[in-house]
């Protein structure tokens, strides 16, 4: 049945708030971590391939920022490179992570250099960043909405994983609280701007499969490992136990 007027504001909160359904903390490879039940490298391997999604995330933030005529708007979503990148004595998320990757037993050298990112994972991340540079600003925006389900995430891993995995040093774990009251704040201005942009249908429509859309890709991510590190089918295992895959960013 065709949506004949728009939602109102309440109603499509609501609609954008019920693709939580679909959130990547209902995927397999997301449970067994929680439950305790993720080997080491299945630990190592998530950390490892997730760098190369936290290092992009500025990068799609400035290109939603180049799209964006109106200085307001910059003023804010500037904040979430300065998240990420780090200013003045805030070392940023990406150095959190980098020491997460330490706390697992990563050596930071080897993050870094992105070579254990696999395909699957640097494919679907790059398709997010490619999106935020050619859609219009609002739309990439409103992409990353799935910040309204992530404060769930990150507390699920700050109350599970210390009892599970031990071996993980405490330290490892400043990312997930730096990010419990980020998020929040990212929340409210991404959900500001998609409840006033998205007034008829057709918006939207469009704006729960653009969310949708970002939805597919953190959960590919999770598909990718789920063959590398469970089933043991990392790509060209039938032809070499190498790593042959590309390990640069091309473009």
């Amino acid at each position: 049945m065709t949506q004949a007027q728009p939602l109102s504001p309440q109603a499509f909160e609501q609609a954008l708030r019920a693709k939580g359904a679909y959130y990547h903390i209902h995927h397999p490879y997301h449970i067994a971590m929680h439950n305790g039940k993720a080997t080491r490298e299945q630990i190592q391997g998530w950390v490892a391939n997730r760098y190369y999604y936290q290092t992009n995330i500025p990068l799609k933030d400035a290109a939603i920022m180049a799209n964006c005529p109106h200085p307001d708007v910059r003023r804010k979503w500037v904040q979430r490179i300065l998240d990420h990148d780090g200013y003045g004595d805030s070392e940023g998320g990406i150095e959190a992570w980098l020491r997460l990757g330490e706390a697992v037993g990563l050596k930071r050298e080897v993050v870094q250099s992105e070579a254990l990112v696999l395909p699957g994972v640097r494919f679907a991340v790059d398709a997010y960043v490619n999106f935020a540079r050619r859609a219009n600003w609002q739309e990439a925006a409103c992409s990353s909405l799935t910040e309204l389900f992530a404060p769930q995430i990150h507390q699920a891993r700050l109350d599970s994983w210390p009892q599970h995995y031990p071996w993980i040093e405490a330290e490892g774990y400043d990312y997930f609280r730096s990010r419990l009251s980020q998020a929040n704040r990212d929340v409210e201005h991404g959900l500001q701007l998609a409840l006033e942009y998205c007034d008829t249908v057709e918006k939207q429509q469009r704006m729960l499969e653009i969310l949708q859309f970002k939805l597919d890709i953190l959960w590919s991510m999770l598909d990718a490992m789920t063959m590398a590190y469970e089933m043991k089918r990392p790509p060209y295992h039938t032809v070499t136990a190498d790593l042959a895959w590309h390990k640069t960013r091309l473009v």
